[in-house]
Protein backbone atom coordinates (compact mmCIF):
# COMPACT_ATOMS: atom_id res chain seq x y z
CA UNK A 1 0.00 0.00 0.00
CA UNK A 2 1.00 3.59 -0.48
CA UNK A 3 -0.57 7.02 -0.13
CA UNK A 4 -2.83 7.50 -3.16
CA UNK A 5 -5.28 10.26 -2.24
CA UNK A 6 -4.81 13.94 -1.45
CA UNK A 7 -2.07 14.95 1.02
CA UNK A 8 -3.19 15.30 4.63
CA UNK A 9 -3.09 19.11 4.70
CA UNK A 10 -5.44 19.20 1.70
CA UNK A 11 -7.69 16.50 3.17
CA UNK A 12 -8.24 18.59 6.30
CA UNK A 13 -9.71 21.35 4.12
CA UNK A 14 -11.49 19.14 1.57
CA UNK A 15 -15.09 20.31 1.24
CA UNK A 16 -16.50 19.13 -2.09
CA UNK A 17 -19.78 20.28 -3.50
CA UNK A 18 -22.30 17.47 -3.08
CA UNK A 19 -25.16 17.32 -5.56
CA UNK A 20 -27.85 16.94 -2.90
CA UNK A 21 -31.47 16.53 -4.03
CA UNK A 22 -33.84 19.31 -3.01
CA UNK A 23 -36.24 16.83 -1.41
CA UNK A 24 -33.57 15.03 0.65
CA UNK A 25 -35.20 15.83 4.00
CA UNK A 26 -38.72 15.22 2.71
CA UNK A 27 -37.66 11.84 1.32
CA UNK A 28 -36.33 10.71 4.68
CA UNK A 29 -39.27 12.12 6.64
CA UNK A 30 -41.61 10.18 4.36
CA UNK A 31 -39.51 7.01 4.65
CA UNK A 32 -39.53 7.08 8.45
CA UNK A 33 -43.22 8.00 8.63
CA UNK A 34 -44.06 4.97 6.47
CA UNK A 35 -41.79 2.74 8.54
CA UNK A 36 -43.42 3.85 11.79
CA UNK A 37 -46.89 2.85 10.58
CA UNK A 38 -45.96 -0.75 11.38
CA UNK A 39 -46.32 -2.36 14.78
CA UNK A 40 -43.42 -1.12 16.93
CA UNK A 41 -43.52 -4.17 19.23
CA UNK A 42 -40.07 -5.44 20.25
CA UNK A 43 -39.60 -9.10 21.15
CA UNK A 44 -36.89 -9.85 23.73
CA UNK A 45 -35.88 -13.46 24.35
CA UNK A 46 -33.19 -14.23 26.97
CA UNK A 47 -30.28 -16.26 25.60
CA UNK A 48 -27.92 -18.50 27.56
CA UNK A 49 -24.38 -17.85 26.33
CA UNK A 50 -22.23 -19.40 29.07
CA UNK A 51 -20.79 -15.96 29.88
CA UNK A 52 -21.12 -15.12 33.56
CA UNK A 53 -20.31 -11.43 33.16
CA UNK A 54 -22.96 -10.58 30.58
CA UNK A 55 -26.67 -11.06 29.97
CA UNK A 56 -27.99 -11.38 26.42
CA UNK A 57 -31.37 -11.02 24.73
CA UNK A 58 -32.22 -12.10 21.18
CA UNK A 59 -34.15 -9.11 19.81
CA UNK A 60 -36.65 -8.93 16.97
CA UNK A 61 -38.18 -5.62 15.91
CA UNK A 62 -40.10 -4.26 12.93
CA UNK A 63 -37.95 -2.40 10.43
CA UNK A 64 -38.74 -0.93 7.03
CA UNK A 65 -41.97 -2.39 5.63
CA UNK A 66 -42.64 -4.04 8.99
CA UNK A 67 -40.01 -6.66 8.13
CA UNK A 68 -38.55 -8.51 11.14
CA UNK A 69 -35.01 -7.39 11.95
CA UNK A 70 -32.76 -9.21 14.42
CA UNK A 71 -30.23 -7.94 16.93
CA UNK A 72 -28.47 -8.77 20.17
CA UNK A 73 -28.94 -6.75 23.35
CA UNK A 74 -26.17 -7.31 25.89
CA UNK A 75 -25.75 -5.87 29.35
CA UNK A 76 -23.49 -6.41 32.39
CA UNK A 77 -24.69 -9.45 34.29
CA UNK A 78 -25.57 -7.85 37.61
CA UNK A 79 -26.16 -4.22 36.61
CA UNK A 80 -29.38 -2.40 37.30
CA UNK A 81 -30.66 0.19 34.87
CA UNK A 82 -30.78 2.66 33.49
CA UNK A 83 -27.43 2.12 31.78
CA UNK A 84 -25.80 4.23 29.10
CA UNK A 85 -26.56 2.60 25.75
CA UNK A 86 -24.28 1.93 22.78
CA UNK A 87 -26.00 0.99 19.51
CA UNK A 88 -23.60 -0.50 16.98
CA UNK A 89 -23.81 -1.21 13.24
CA UNK A 90 -21.49 -3.72 11.59
CA UNK A 91 -19.47 -3.71 8.38
CA UNK A 92 -20.39 -4.70 4.84
CA UNK A 93 -21.70 -8.25 4.41
CA UNK A 94 -21.11 -8.98 8.08
CA UNK A 95 -23.85 -9.92 10.51
CA UNK A 96 -24.72 -9.74 14.16
CA UNK A 97 -22.54 -12.84 14.64
CA UNK A 98 -22.83 -14.57 18.04
CA UNK A 99 -23.41 -12.80 21.36
CA UNK A 100 -19.99 -13.50 22.87
CA UNK A 101 -18.38 -11.43 20.09
CA UNK A 102 -19.83 -8.21 21.55
CA UNK A 103 -18.57 -8.18 25.12
CA UNK A 104 -16.48 -5.00 25.12
CA UNK A 105 -19.15 -2.44 25.92
CA UNK A 106 -21.00 -4.56 28.53
CA UNK A 107 -17.65 -5.16 30.26
CA UNK A 108 -17.23 -1.38 30.35
CA UNK A 109 -20.60 -1.02 32.09
CA UNK A 110 -22.79 -0.19 29.09
CA UNK A 111 -25.92 -1.68 27.62
CA UNK A 112 -25.10 -2.64 24.04
CA UNK A 113 -27.24 -3.39 21.00
CA UNK A 114 -25.96 -4.61 17.63
CA UNK A 115 -28.32 -4.65 14.64
CA UNK A 116 -28.25 -7.41 12.05
CA UNK A 117 -28.18 -5.72 8.62
CA UNK A 118 -30.82 -7.30 6.40
CA UNK A 119 -29.72 -9.68 3.68
CA UNK A 120 -26.09 -9.71 4.78
CA UNK A 121 -24.16 -11.95 7.13
CA UNK A 122 -22.26 -14.28 4.82
CA UNK A 123 -18.86 -12.60 4.89
CA UNK A 124 -16.81 -12.31 8.07
CA UNK A 125 -19.67 -12.73 10.52
CA UNK A 126 -22.89 -14.70 10.26
CA UNK A 127 -26.26 -12.95 10.05
CA UNK A 128 -29.87 -13.98 10.58
CA UNK A 129 -32.05 -11.33 8.88
CA UNK A 130 -33.41 -11.82 5.35
CA UNK A 131 -34.29 -8.98 3.00
CA UNK A 132 -37.65 -9.95 1.47
CA UNK A 133 -37.59 -7.11 -1.08
CA UNK A 134 -36.50 -7.88 -4.62
CA UNK A 135 -35.00 -5.49 -7.16
CA UNK A 136 -34.37 -5.02 -10.84
CA UNK A 137 -31.11 -6.06 -12.47
CA UNK A 138 -28.17 -5.49 -10.14
CA UNK A 139 -24.57 -6.47 -9.71
CA UNK A 140 -23.64 -9.13 -7.17
CA UNK A 141 -23.52 -7.56 -3.72
CA UNK A 142 -25.78 -4.90 -2.22
CA UNK A 143 -24.60 -1.61 -3.71
CA UNK A 144 -26.75 -1.67 -6.84
CA UNK A 145 -29.93 -3.31 -5.57
CA UNK A 146 -32.77 -1.05 -6.64
CA UNK A 147 -30.32 1.64 -7.75
CA UNK A 148 -32.59 3.03 -10.47
CA UNK A 149 -34.89 4.70 -7.92
CA UNK A 150 -34.25 5.98 -4.38
CA UNK A 151 -37.62 4.51 -3.33
CA UNK A 152 -36.36 1.00 -4.10
CA UNK A 153 -32.67 1.39 -3.23
CA UNK A 154 -31.36 -1.15 -0.71
CA UNK A 155 -29.97 1.34 1.80
CA UNK A 156 -33.34 3.03 2.15
CA UNK A 157 -34.47 -0.10 3.92
CA UNK A 158 -31.24 -0.43 5.89
CA UNK A 159 -31.22 3.16 7.19
CA UNK A 160 -34.89 2.93 8.17
CA UNK A 161 -34.11 -0.35 9.97
CA UNK A 162 -31.26 1.40 11.78
CA UNK A 163 -33.48 4.19 13.10
CA UNK A 164 -35.92 1.59 14.38
CA UNK A 165 -32.99 -0.30 15.92
CA UNK A 166 -32.22 2.72 18.12
CA UNK A 167 -35.88 2.92 19.12
CA UNK A 168 -35.97 -0.80 19.87
CA UNK A 169 -32.77 -0.70 21.95
CA UNK A 170 -34.04 2.29 23.92
CA UNK A 171 -37.20 0.37 24.83
CA UNK A 172 -35.22 -2.17 26.88
CA UNK A 173 -35.75 -1.58 30.61
CA UNK A 174 -31.98 -1.50 31.25
CA UNK A 175 -31.30 1.23 28.68
CA UNK A 176 -31.16 4.96 29.36
CA UNK A 177 -32.50 6.67 26.20
CA UNK A 178 -30.95 9.99 27.21
CA UNK A 179 -27.46 8.48 27.12
CA UNK A 180 -27.50 6.80 23.71
CA UNK A 181 -24.32 6.65 21.63
CA UNK A 182 -24.37 5.24 18.10
CA UNK A 183 -21.24 3.90 16.43
CA UNK A 184 -19.91 1.72 13.65
CA UNK A 185 -17.07 1.19 11.21
CA UNK A 186 -17.03 1.05 7.41
CA UNK A 187 -20.63 0.30 6.38
CA UNK A 188 -21.50 0.70 10.04
CA UNK A 189 -19.90 4.14 9.97
CA UNK A 190 -22.03 5.18 7.00
CA UNK A 191 -25.16 3.90 8.74
CA UNK A 192 -24.11 5.77 11.88
CA UNK A 193 -23.91 9.05 9.94
CA UNK A 194 -27.44 8.46 8.65
CA UNK A 195 -28.79 7.67 12.10
CA UNK A 196 -26.98 10.70 13.53
CA UNK A 197 -28.96 12.87 11.12
CA UNK A 198 -32.29 11.06 11.43
CA UNK A 199 -32.44 10.59 15.22
CA UNK A 200 -32.24 14.08 16.75
CA UNK A 201 -31.68 13.29 20.43
CA UNK A 202 -28.59 11.08 20.52
CA UNK A 203 -25.79 11.84 22.98
CA UNK A 204 -22.93 11.23 20.53
CA UNK A 205 -21.76 9.21 17.53
CA UNK A 206 -18.47 7.49 16.68
CA UNK A 207 -17.71 6.96 12.99
CA UNK A 208 -14.78 4.78 11.92
CA UNK A 209 -13.46 4.72 8.31
CA UNK A 210 -17.00 5.29 7.03
CA UNK A 211 -18.34 3.79 3.83
CA UNK A 212 -21.25 5.27 1.80
CA UNK A 213 -19.69 8.74 1.58
CA UNK A 214 -19.03 10.99 -1.44
CA UNK A 215 -20.12 8.33 -3.93
CA UNK A 216 -19.28 10.38 -7.00
CA UNK A 217 -15.60 10.60 -6.03
CA UNK A 218 -15.35 7.10 -4.59
CA UNK A 219 -16.46 5.30 -7.75
CA UNK A 220 -13.83 7.09 -9.84
CA UNK A 221 -10.98 6.93 -7.33
CA UNK A 222 -10.84 3.34 -6.12
CA UNK A 223 -11.02 -0.04 -7.82
CA UNK A 224 -11.79 -1.77 -4.53
CA UNK A 225 -15.11 -3.32 -3.59
CA UNK A 226 -17.75 -2.49 -2.56
CA UNK A 227 -17.65 0.79 -4.53
CA UNK A 228 -16.43 -1.20 -7.54
CA UNK A 229 -19.78 -3.00 -7.61
CA UNK A 230 -21.28 0.27 -8.83
CA UNK A 231 -18.58 0.62 -11.48
CA UNK A 232 -19.17 -2.88 -12.80
CA UNK A 233 -22.92 -2.27 -12.92
CA UNK A 234 -22.45 0.95 -14.89
CA UNK A 235 -19.91 -0.73 -17.17
CA UNK A 236 -22.69 -3.02 -18.32
CA UNK A 237 -25.69 -0.67 -17.99
CA UNK A 238 -24.33 2.08 -20.18
CA UNK A 239 -26.02 5.46 -20.00
CA UNK A 240 -27.43 4.99 -16.49
CA UNK A 241 -24.76 6.99 -14.70
CA UNK A 242 -27.04 9.96 -14.07
CA UNK A 243 -29.87 7.80 -12.75
CA UNK A 244 -27.56 5.85 -10.43
CA UNK A 245 -25.81 8.93 -9.05
CA UNK A 246 -29.14 10.65 -8.46
CA UNK A 247 -30.32 7.66 -6.42
CA UNK A 248 -27.07 7.54 -4.46
CA UNK A 249 -27.36 11.24 -3.66
CA UNK A 250 -30.20 10.44 -1.24
CA UNK A 251 -27.84 8.15 0.70
CA UNK A 252 -24.57 10.10 0.73
CA UNK A 253 -22.96 10.22 4.16
CA UNK A 254 -21.72 13.74 3.45
CA UNK A 255 -25.30 15.02 3.28
CA UNK A 256 -26.17 13.16 6.47
CA UNK A 257 -23.06 14.55 8.16
CA UNK A 258 -24.11 18.09 7.31
CA UNK A 259 -27.18 17.47 9.48
CA UNK A 260 -25.28 16.03 12.45
CA UNK A 261 -25.18 18.11 15.62
CA UNK A 262 -24.06 15.89 18.51
CA UNK A 263 -20.39 15.33 19.46
CA UNK A 264 -18.65 12.97 17.03
CA UNK A 265 -15.43 10.96 17.01
CA UNK A 266 -14.24 10.07 13.49
CA UNK A 267 -11.34 7.97 12.27
CA UNK A 268 -9.61 7.72 8.90
CA UNK A 269 -6.80 5.62 7.44
CA UNK A 270 -4.66 7.31 4.80
CA UNK A 271 -3.88 4.10 2.87
CA UNK A 272 -7.51 2.95 2.82
CA UNK A 273 -8.53 2.03 -0.74
CA UNK A 274 -11.89 0.63 0.38
CA UNK A 275 -13.05 3.96 1.85
CA UNK A 276 -10.64 6.54 0.41
CA UNK A 277 -9.48 9.24 2.84
CA UNK A 278 -10.98 12.11 0.85
CA UNK A 279 -14.44 10.53 1.09
CA UNK A 280 -14.05 10.24 4.87
CA UNK A 281 -12.77 13.80 5.26
CA UNK A 282 -15.61 15.05 3.06
CA UNK A 283 -18.05 13.72 5.67
CA UNK A 284 -15.96 14.82 8.65
CA UNK A 285 -15.49 18.34 7.30
CA UNK A 286 -19.21 18.67 6.56
CA UNK A 287 -20.19 17.58 10.06
CA UNK A 288 -21.82 20.40 12.04
CA UNK A 289 -21.37 19.23 15.62
CA UNK A 290 -18.27 19.18 17.83
CA UNK A 291 -15.92 16.68 16.27
CA UNK A 292 -12.48 15.19 16.29
CA UNK A 293 -10.79 12.77 13.92
CA UNK A 294 -8.14 10.14 14.62
CA UNK A 295 -5.76 9.81 11.65
CA UNK A 296 -3.97 6.50 11.01
CA UNK A 297 -1.30 7.32 8.39
CA UNK A 298 0.02 3.84 7.58
CA UNK A 299 -3.14 1.78 7.70
CA UNK A 300 -5.62 0.51 5.17
CA UNK A 301 -9.26 -0.26 5.81
CA UNK A 302 -8.50 -1.87 9.16
CA UNK A 303 -7.98 1.68 10.38
CA UNK A 304 -7.20 2.01 14.06
CA UNK A 305 -8.69 -1.41 14.92
CA UNK A 306 -8.14 -2.13 18.63
CA UNK A 307 -6.44 1.24 19.12
CA UNK A 308 -9.57 3.00 17.88
CA UNK A 309 -11.68 0.89 20.22
CA UNK A 310 -9.45 2.00 23.09
CA UNK A 311 -9.94 5.61 22.00
CA UNK A 312 -13.71 5.08 22.02
CA UNK A 313 -13.57 3.56 25.49
CA UNK A 314 -11.94 6.79 26.69
CA UNK A 315 -14.03 9.18 24.62
CA UNK A 316 -17.56 7.85 25.16
CA UNK A 317 -17.55 8.14 29.00
CA UNK A 318 -16.02 11.61 28.70
CA UNK A 319 -18.65 12.82 26.26
CA UNK A 320 -21.46 11.41 28.39
CA UNK A 321 -19.98 13.19 31.40
CA UNK A 322 -19.87 16.44 29.48
CA UNK A 323 -16.09 16.57 29.37
CA UNK A 324 -15.93 16.62 25.56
Amino acid sequence: MALFDLPLHELRDYRPRIDEPEDFDAFWAKTLAETRTHDPAVVLEPVETGLTGMRTWDVTFAGFGGHPIKGWFNAPAHAEGPLPLVVQFHGYNGGRSLPHCWGMWPLAGFAHFVMDVRGQGSGGNVGDTPDPVGSGPSHAGFMTRGIEDPETYYYRRVHADAVRAVEAARSHPLADPARTVVLGGSQGGGITLAVGALVPDLAAIAVDVPFLCHFERAVTLTDADPYAEIVRYLRMHRGKEGTALRTLSYFDGVSFAARGRVPALFSVALMDRTCPPSTVFAAHNAYRGRKTIEVHPFNGHEGGAMFQEAAQLRWVPDVLAGAV
